[in-house]
């Protein structure tokens, strides 16, 4: 097998996942052709610029770019000619108006590449999408394509933590290769070379289980995380503290203290969408009652916020007009520039229409929130937004947050009042500086 010619790859779609494919795959050796119809996306790629902020990827661009082996392009005509192995990597958001999957930009990718296929290869779905879109699919490249059955599609799922992408592509914890032949097992098994020879298990197995295997991950995840905020609600009703319980719980071995961390909850582009798209889809398929339990997971996160938001007011007397409140964080997790379902500022939205004078400071997703969000205010750092603030909101659990000494943020405050939607301060610490802390969970 080490004879063989690595196969040359397309990447279609350069969003969060196809650019960094594209360009791990790149560094790592392989002849490498990213894809997209968003030409100003294309140029700033091609010019050395990623265009969303995830640690180290920067720095790999620049390399597979001087490299040679990386280049882009918008023409399916070129793509279909150079490569070997095609990786759909375009998104699955949530339809609007619907909590089912909007699988407009797969159904686009795959008719747009499939007219210009003419002879054997491989075409690879990364996106996370409901079970039997990958038989849809196959019946679609079959129709479209010159090549006719000659172009086969396998199911390869994909499972970055954003913060962490590059080393999750690098060196993940499995593979997992959904196939309908040996050959394509071994088309996979060359395009993803380097990586294996690092060590990565493989799991082989139908289309339908590796189209599940994200969603059902994401599934565990967010129920695993919504677990420990519903018996944060419990907690604050006996008077109990949350964060004692859930390190007590973590050192059981068969629980694990990883997702158990109470707080705010989660929030980002795949685990609240993933798991409303998959009850939807159990639904559709007449077994819904056995994701049933996933509209409670939802349904507790979402509490998270408005509980937060309660908080707050709660330090203000119940009186949240014209009061000022820093929030830290609008990202929905840290080493993050996405601002996709963020609860931080689901959470700092909900104060400003509650009357309260908000700003907002995020070390990377400034920006973005403006846009989505220009009726906050804004800041230059966390002491910039806390000056004169009467409440302090930690709603992102950046480092900098973490770190910020107590009396140094007194100096500049109101009042010294803060809420730590994170669990990522130490309560003793703040309170013994004469500050006013709660957080989820915590008498």
């Amino acid at each position: 097998m080490s004879s063989t010619p690595a196969p040359r790859l397309t990447v279609i779609g350069t969003g969060y996942l196809g650019a960094t494919h594209a360009i791990c795959m790149a560094v790592l050796g392989f002849e490498v052709l990213g894809v997209d119809v968003d030409e100003s996306k294309i140029a700033r790629l091609a010019s050395g610029e990623v265009p969303f902020f995830e640690p180290g990827l920067p720095e790999l661009l620049t390399k597979a770019l001087d490299s040679g082996r990386l280049r882009f392009t918008t023409s399916y005509e070129e793509a279909a000619r150079f490569g070997d192995v095609h990786f759909i990597c375009v998104g699955t958001p949530q339809q609007a108006g619907s909590e089912a999957a909007d699988l407009r930009y797969v159904d686009a990718a795959v008719t747009s590449l499939a007219p210009h296929l003419d002879r054997r290869v491989l075409v690879v779905g990364r996106s996370t999408v409901p079970v039997g879109t990958a038989e849809r699919l196959t019946g679609v490249l079959r129709d479209l394509a010159p090549a006719g059955s000659d172009v086969e599609l396998a199911w390869s799922p994909e499972f970055l933590r954003e913060g962490f992408a590059v080393d999750d592509t690098m060196h993940p914890d499995r593979l997992v290769f959904g196939v309908a032949s040996d050959w394509a097992e071994e088309r996979l098994r060359a395009a993803f070379r380097p990586v294996l020879e690092y060590g990565a298990p493989v799991v082989r197995t139908d289309l339908p289980t590796a189209e599940l295997v994200k969603v059902a991950a994401n599934s565990y995840l967010a129920t695993k995380i919504s677990y420990i905020n519903a018996m944060a609600e419990v907690c604050e009703a006996v008077g109990a503290d949350v964060k004692d319980l859930a390190d007590a719980l973590a050192l059981d071995d068969r629980i694990g203290g990883r997702f158990l961390k109470p707080g705010l909850g989660f929030g980002g582009g795949c685990l609240p969408k993933d798991i409303r798209a998959f009850a939807h889809r159990a639904e559709e398929m007449g077994v819904g009652q056995a994701v049933s339990f996933l509209r409670e997971v939802d349904g507790i996160n979402r509490r998270r916020r408005a509980r937060t938001v309660d908080l707050v007011c709660e330090l203000l007397d119940h009186r949240p007009e014209g009061a000022r409140i820093a929030a830290w964080g609008a990202a929905f997790k840290p080493n993050s520039d996405d601002i996709r379902d963020a609860p931080a500022l689901d959470v700092a939205a909900t104060l400003h229409g509650l009357g309260a004078d908000v700003r907002v400071y995020d070390p990377a997703a400034l920006d973005n929130a403006r846009r989505a969000f220009p009726q906050l205010s804004y800041g230059e750092s966390a002491l910039d937004v806390a000056r004169g603030a009467d409440v302090v909101v930690l709603l992102t659990e950046w480092a900098e947050f973490r770190e910020i000494d107590p009396e140094a943020l007194a100096r500049v405050v109101g009042h010294r009042r803060i809420v730590d939607g994170r669990h990522a301060l130490n309560a003793a610490q703040w309170r013994s500086h004469g500050w006013e802390y709660r957080a989820l969970g915590r008498s």
